[in-house]
């Protein structure tokens, strides 16, 4: 039983980190790590309902979330590199104060990519899913692209 709280001690204590010194963005960073979370479970799930289950798929899988955090931390790193130059170079100036852009519009993007896929699960696993359900999580991921794309 100490093994299952000190656990959930160490989840509230990153959660709240994050939280305290991201604040809003603390919280889209913690629900796209629970998202990938549920997607990996349902994902595993799917596949052994359907008898498909490998460890290659389950390492795929993994791989595939490691991959997400790294873009989703190149996409940090390169606000921070913007917001630095912005704030040093003479010369350069922008009309609005330049905090974040790019993690935000990534984290938000993959969310709903997770949030498909966990859709996608939960269809393979034989639950009913309102097709609007669908074509709404598929319309905000169009947005966010759209507007990464305004911002090149």
């Amino acid at each position: 039983m100490d093994k299952v709280n000190d656990f959930k001690l160490a989840v509230t204590a990153v959660v709240a980190l994050l939280t305290s010194l991201w604040g809003w963005f603390g919280w889209l960073v913690v629900l796209f790590v629970g998202c990938m979370a549920v997607d990996y479970l349902t994902g595993t799930a799917a596949a052994m309902h359907r008898g498909e289950w490998s460890s290659k798929s389950a390492r795929d899988g993994i791989f595939h979330k490691i991959g997400s955090v790294i873009v989703v931390m190149v996409a940090g790193a390169a606000d921070l590199l913007i917001g630095a130059m912005l704030g040093h170079l003479p010369g350069v100036v922008l009309p609005f104060e330049y905090t974040t852009l790019l993690c935000p519009l990534v984290v938000v993007w993959y969310t709903l990519t997770e949030l498909g896929s966990i859709v996608e699960n939960a269809v393979s696993l034989g639950a009913p899913v309102p097709q609007w359900l669908k074509k709404m999580l598929s319309a905000a991921k169009d947005a966010v692209d759209k507007l990464g794309e305004e911002n090149d």
